[in-house]
Formats: structure tokens, sequence, C-alpha cells
């Protein structure tokens, strides 16, 4: 039957029972939802059974939760309730599983939790009364799983021992009385169901080793409809802490249960820690995998040679807060870094043949040991960035990335590198005992010797100098390459700041940039300035008491604009460049008496004609500032000549992030994106009206819908600087604009805006 209903158990203490209908694609689809109230600690896992052939009249439920109780629920038409609670005192239940006694419709619950023993329930009389006791496994049990096959069911348990236990339930006959004789045989647990009055027998089947670490999943290969009866095939799945996932299959002439001969798939190096759970596609000819880390991986059995399993394209994305966004200059691909520790960069994905573009992460230059804060491209493959350390971290481009790069999203290398290709390194790779990324050059990569087995326990060769494998991509990398093979060497390190960097930028002709670090004293909020020709310290701009939290140039880099958590804003003005560099001077500010913010301001942006600057802050307001006139010379008539331009926006709430398009819209008017600490997203069009009572100088435009928006606060917007969109054919049209956003909510998102439909 197809499948229209799921159960899920989450850390808010409810299960939720999903179910949809309608034939229709899946985003206008009704989804239904029942809320299962009761459990008074998070759930840690659910099962359930249809106890009928037809589905809508019965659903049994078995929920296990951090209360250490296990409750069963059933559920009849649309009303579900729990109908019983069973006790486990002072432990916990780690995994649930239904299923019916072989030949009957009796249920069978078993779990599994840190006693080591798997505990069998079968219903008699309404009631779930414990059966039997397995012993056998020697640390927490963390998976169990039935599968019934013929007349037997089998039961798979997995556990924190590294081992894997195959149990065996079969009807036992009455008639034949046990021959007493002296062979071995193994240990039977005989019960008896008092409602059918049937004698039941359970065995141990087998003991699967193999992995080398806690086995933290264990499933059975779903069962198929096959000329009108269900087939389950024997074939297990198993997900370790080893970085390994195993499938197991009876041997065809011993019935021996064996690792079927090369499927062990996994990831190697990086600072992973390894599989929490692994599915077989419904066919079986797919397995999917997740690691600690969040991520997924999916292997797809090869058509030809059945024992080879090749790793395939899959989503992926940061796994915890995304601080920072940034379009490459050319608007071909974005980076973004996050406080999961990674910089992780996403490009659309041409197809040879296919017009569909989707986007995905084809690189992860920097995988760090600080969770990071803030970036900014220095043209076009370079980039600084800043992570909860005091040094500035410069990153440029190998060859094998460029290559790849152009393979991937169909951009010829000839438009990609000009110049220095001869001379970068093929790739990066962080050395046994360092931190940093280092470059690998063509000559480094020394050839493998083949692999001895002496060679290989000496303890050099198991930590290999360089990790880093140049490949040759047509498609996105698969998670073990992303971690491994896709860094870019750190060419800088920029020291200066006495605590963690907060926030940097780069001007736009990229020879300045500009950083600033957490501060509570004026000495520690200073701005330095840093050359991109010699990487030494330009300047150091002293005026915020407080941590500065944006930092933005003006497009024709005569201004920089810093805001900060001081409530007021700062800015300052490029004079004639002496020898060393250009040199700023604090040319406007707001101070006690003239600010506007009454409460930290996050964010700040510049329209694309260097006139005005926009503040976003916690107070709600987004306040547009100018006019920025060069004409103007003397420090005092610049203070004087900057101010609001624009009425006060009430965002609504606390506004976290504002970026302004380069684009106009088509009447000529600024378009504003606004993002909010709700995670909403909201698009105004601003143009300054010429009376003194602005009426209408503010229009919103568009609001992301709650699917659209993020689910927390928005971190930061970003504009590309071209029209069209990214990996598309129309990057000549004039119509779309293109805004990448990221959030707390470990998102990033690319919204593709219809300037003319504003």
């Amino acid at each position: 039957a197809s499948e229209t209903e799921l159960i899920s158990g989450g850390s808010d203490k409810q299960l939720i029972l999903w179910e949809w209908k309608g034939t229709r694609a899946w985003n206008n689809q009704l989804v239904k939802s029942i809320p299962l109230k009761g459990h008074a600690e998070a759930v840690c896992a659910v099962d359930a059974v249809y106890q009928s052939d037809e589905p809508e009249l019965n659903l049994l439920i078995a929920s296990a939760a951090s209360d250490s109780t296990v409750r069963v629920w059933s559920r009849h038409g649309s009303e579900a309730k729990c109908i019983e609670i069973l006790q486990f005192g002072n432990g916990f239940v780690m995994d649930v599983c239904l299923s019916f006694l072989p030949g009957s419709d009796v249920p069978i619950l078993a779990c599994g939790g840190d006693d080591c023993k798997i505990s069998l329930f079968i219903q008699q009389n309404g009631q779930f009364q414990k059966t039997l006791i397995l012993p056998g496994h020697e640390d927490w049990i963390r998976g169990i799983e039935w599968a019934a096959c013929g007349e037997d069911l089998f039961l798979a348990s997995c556990a924190q021992d590294c081992l894997i236990r195959i149990w065996k339930v079969c009807t036992k006959s009455k008639q034949i009385p046990e021959a007493e004789d002296d062979s071995i045989r193994l240990k039977e647990n005989v019960f008896t169901v008092k409602d059918t009055d049937t004698t039941y027998a359970i065995t141990l089947e087998s003991v699967l080793a193999g992995h080398e670490n806690w086995v933290y999943a264990v499933h059975w290969q779903p069962s198929f409809s096959k000329d009108g009866s269900m087939q389950q095939p024997m074939r297990i799945l198993s997900a370790s802490m080893d970085k390994t996932v195993i499938i197991w299959e009876p041997d065809k002439e011993s019935g021996v249960w064996l690792e079927q001969a090369s499927v062990r798939v996994g990831e190697v190096g990086g600072n992973t820690l390894g599989f929490f759970d692994c599915q077989f596609s419904p066919d079986g000819s797919m397995i999917v995998a997740h690691a600690f880390h969040g991520a997924l991986h999916l292997w797809k059995q090869a058509t030809v040679n059945k024992e080879e399993w090749t790793p395939e394209v899959v989503i992926s994305g940061h796994f915890n807060s995304v601080e920072d966004v940034k379009w490459d200059p050319e608007g071909e691909f974005i980076i973004s870094v996050g406080s999961d520790q990674t910089t992780r960069l996403f490009a659309p994905w041409r197809r040879k043949q296919e017009t569909e573009v989707t986007w995905h992460e084809i690189a992860r230059p920097q995988v760090h040991g600080y969770d990071m804060r803030c970036l900014a491209m220095i043209g076009r493959f370079q980039f600084v960035s800043g992570a909860d350390e005091k040094v500035l971290r410069v990153f440029c481009a190998p060859k094998n990335f460029i290559e790849n790069f152009s393979n991937i999203t169909g951009i010829s290398m000839e438009k990609l590198c000009s110049h220095q290709s001869c001379d970068l390194p093929e790739g990066a790779t962080v050395p046994a005992l360092g931190l940093s990324n280092k470059a690998v050059f063509e000559g480094d990569m020394a050839v493998q010797p083949a692999e001895d087995e002496e060679t290989f326990n000496t303890i050099s060769n198991q930590y290999p100098e360089i990790y880093f494998q140049p490949l040759i991509l047509t498609e996105p990398p698969p998670e073990d390459h992303l971690l491994q093979n896709t860094l870019w060497p750190e060419i800088q390190k920029l020291y200066g700041h006495g605590y963690e960097i907060f926030c940097v930028a780069c001007n736009n002709s990229n020879t300045v940039i500009a950083s600033a670090c957490k501060a509570s004293k004026k000495e520690h909020a200073a701005i330095i300035l840093w050359s991109t020709t010699s990487w030494k310290k330009l300047q150091s701009l002293s005026f915020h008491n407080l941590t500065v939290t944006q930092l933005a140039f003006s497009p024709n880099d005569k201004f920089l604009l810093a805001v900060s958590r001081d409530r007021n804003w700062s800015l300052w003005r490029k004079q004639d460049s002496s020898e060393s560099g250009p040199v700023f001077s604090c040319c406007a500010y707001t101070d006690r008496n003239t600010a506007v913010h009454s409460r930290i301001i996050w964010s700040c942006d510049w329209t694309p004609d260097s006139k005005y600057f926009i503040t976003g802050s916690r107070d709600k307001k987004v306040i547009v500032w100018g006019q920025c006139d060069l004409s103007v010379t003397t420090e005092g008539n610049m203070l004087d000549s900057i101010k609001p331009c624009s009425t006060v926006l009430d965002a609504g709430d606390s506004v976290t992030a504002v970026s302004i398009s380069r684009v106009l819209a088509p009447d000529g008017r600024y378009i504003v994106a606004v993002g909010l600490e709700n995670g909403k997203i909201i698009l105004y069009t601003w143009k300054q009206s010429g009376q003194e009572t602005a009426l209408a100088d503010w229009t919103p435009c568009v609001e992301m819908g709650n699917s659209q928006s993020h689910a927390l606060a928005v971190k930061r917007l970003c504009w590309r600087h071209h029209v069209g969109r990214a990996g598309h054919n129309d990057q000549n049209s004039s119509e779309w604009l293109q805004l990448a956003s990221c959030g707390a909510d470990h998102c990033v998102k690319i919204f593709n805006v219809n300037r003319f439909a504003l």
C-alpha cells in the first residue's frame, strides 16, 4: 500500500502522527498532524504497526522517552490515546520495536536499553506483559528491529559492545517429545501465549562481529511484494562509530551470516565521529547514512557488479548557526561561515544536457577548531575569515578547486584563471600535528608505495603527512571528499587584535581589509586596516567604546562605515594616500546627543551611488542617513551634513541584517532587504522624498512567507551585484536579482527576486 503516515518523536516531549492526503504535488498537499502528549521528558524512540488490513482503523504505537517509561498508544479513526505505560525504574530504553507473533495477530514489543538486556512484552487480555528477557549484550543496547520471514520472526539488535545479535522466534509444536540425547543444542527460551494457546521458542541465531566501535543502528532491508505475497530479504545494514556502514547477509551454502565481501562503506580522515543511523532504500539498491555532524551519505549499488557501491550526490549544509555569507565578486558562487567551525562554498551545478540548475556544496575551504564568525571576499578566489580567535586567516583557491569548479558550473577555465594558475598549489592539507591548511604542490604528492602489511603498521604510515588526493570531479563531491580534498591553502595570518574577531570587510578594489574584534573598552574596539599586498597593518581607527558589529566600505571606496554595540555609527573618509597606503580619518559620527538608535546597531550597508547608508538596530528601527557629499571638505561641515534622510522605519522586530541591492528598481528606487530576529525577511524600496514631512519614502514590497523565512534570527543578507541568476542562461536578463541570506537555523537561502514585480 502507499505509505501516507509517519510518526515522529522529539525533545519537545511529544509524538506527532503525520498523515498526508491527496495526490497533488508535495508542497500544496494537505498534511494532517495529531499530537500525542504524555511523556515527561524527550522522546528518543518510536515505532508503530497497523493492527488490521484497513489502516484507517487501528494503529498501535510504542514510544520510549528519557522519563524511563515506554508508552503504548492506540489510534482509532482520527483520535489517539495512551493505553498503557510500562515503567523501567531508573533505566532508560534506547529503542523499541513492534511486530506480531508468527502466524497470529498478537502484538509483541521489544525494548532494548541501558541494562544490556532485551525485554519482550506480549499483549494478552489487552495488556502488555513482560514475557521474556534476552541477555547477551555486554553494553547499552542502541537499536532493535523485527523482521517477519515466512513462518519465523527475526529480531536484530546492536549495542555499544560492538556486536550485532540476531534472534529467531518460531512456533513450537507440542506433540514431539524432546529426544534425550547428548547433542549440543542452542538454548531455547520457550513461552506460551494464553489467548491462542500457542507455544513459541526463541533462539540466538547469530552474533555478528565486524565493527570496531559502538554500533548505533541496525536495520533490515524492507520487505517487498512479489507474486502477491510479501518477501523479506535476509539482509541487514548496520552503522557504527567506527565510521563504517556494513551490509550483512547469510552465506548461500552454509547459511552463516557474513559481512558482504566488499560492502563496507564509510568516510576516511576528517574530524568526524562516525555514523549515527542508516537505512536501505525500499528496493535495497541504495543506502543512506547520517553522521554525527548531520552530514548525509548516500551510496548506490552498481548495476553490473552488485558488490560495488559508489557514493552519490547528496544535499549538505551547516549543522549550526550560519554567521556570515558573501557572493563572490562575479556572482558565480557563495561562501558561508558558521558556528559549526566550517567555511563552505556553494555553487550551481549545471548538468550537461539538462536545463535544471541545483545548488550544492562543492568545497569546504576551511575546517577549523574555533567557531567561525565572519568573512570577506578579496577578489574572486581569495577570502579572509575571522573566528573566535585573535587571528584573521587569508585563504586562496588551489588549482584543483578551480578545475573542478569549472567542470561543475560549466564556466570555462579561460574565463576563470587569466594569469596566475601556473604557480598555484594543487590543494591543501592539515599536517598531522598542525592546525593550518598547508599548500600541497604537484611535487609534494609522492607516489604511494604498494601497501605492504609491514609498512602500514609503522606508525608514520598510519598518519600520512599528506591526506590530500587531487580528484577530477564532474558533479558535486560527497561528504568524505569535502572533508579531505577541498581545503584551500592558508596564505597569511593577520595578528593585531586582542580579542575574538567579530567582523571583517574588504574594499571594492580589493586593496584594504578592515577588521574589528569583541571589545568592552575603547582601546580594544579599534578598527584595524590591513594592506592586501604586503599584509601589513596600515592604520588603527579608534572611536567606538564597545564591539564594532559590522563594517562596510562605500562602493566608490571613499568611505568606511562602522556600526557598534555602543549604539552609534562612525564614518571614516579616505584621505590622499601616503606611501604605505590609504589613510582614513573620522568625518562624521553619532554620539549620545545625536544618536537615533536606542539599542545595539547590528547591521549597515551602502546605496550603490555611495550617497546614503542604512543602519538597522535591535530597537526595531531602520534608518537611511546622508548625504555623503565629497565636495564638503571640512570635518565640521561633514558632521552637520549627514542626518537621517528617511522616516524611521519600524520593522516590527529586532533588525539583525540589512542589505541594499546594487541594482535599482525600474522606477529608480533603492531596493532594501531587512532581516529580523524572528527569521522574517522583508523587501522594501526607498527613495528620498522632496518634502520635509516624507509621506511615503518607504514602500513595503514583499514579506517572505513562513516557509521561505528562517526559523531563527537572520544573521546576514547579501545581494548579488549582477542581474540574472547564477548558473542560469538568463545572466543578461535584467529581470532577476538574487539575494543570499543565512540564519541561526543552520540555513543558507538564495532568493530569486523579480525586480519588475516589486
